[in-house]
């Protein structure tokens, strides 16, 4: 018995609309069942069992310890021993999160040294950002005074690498 698809179509509407929940039709070689049942909803078993408190001793009269904020970075000058800032000083910033390296390899030489001298395009360091290295070049001509984050420290947006006299 050949069955066309719409002929399957009705079968399936109707029982879909009617509370018949299997209808199997044979003829020769031919069988043809269609079964509607309801998903069964499996009810979770659960067990909750809080967490043991800590019990913390007091002891009265003690006062707490002050804890300092972590050091956040900063984007102030250097200072001279003296305290005066040095104007002649400027900064290059990282221009993307990601990692510092000052050297293009392990054991490679660092780009640049403190007391080197830098021209516009020279390249200063490394940021790996999303498993690509980022040349960063810099944009003055001077003298690097300070390198200001440690090879393979992670930087922000806009964070001093490096100081360098103009």
């Amino acid at each position: 018995m050949p069955i066309d698809f719409k002929q399957l179509q009705e079968f399936i509407e109707a029982i879909a609309t009617t509370d018949i929940t299997e209808l199997t039709i044979k003829e020769g070689d031919f069988e043809l069942t269609v079964n509607k049942s309801t998903p069964e909803v499996a009810t979770p078993n659960y067990t909750i069992t809080p967490a043991p408190v800590p019990v913390t001793p007091t002891v009265a009269h003690t006062q707490p310890e002050a804890i300092a904020p972590p050091p956040t970075p900063t984007s102030e000058k250097p200072t001279e021993g003296n305290g005066n800032k040095r104007d002649n000083w400027k900064e290059i910033t990282s221009p993307m999160v990601g990692t510092f390296y000052r050297a293009s390899a392990p054991g490679e030489a660092p780009f640049v040294e403190v007391g080197e001298k830098i021209s516009v395009g020279s390249v200063v360091c490394i940021i790996e950002a999303m498993k690509l290295m980022n040349e960063i070049e810099s944009e003055i001509t001077g003298q690097v005074m300070e390198i200001a984050v440690e090879n393979g420290e992670p930087v922000e947006y806009g964070q001093t690498l490096l100081w360098v006299a103009t």
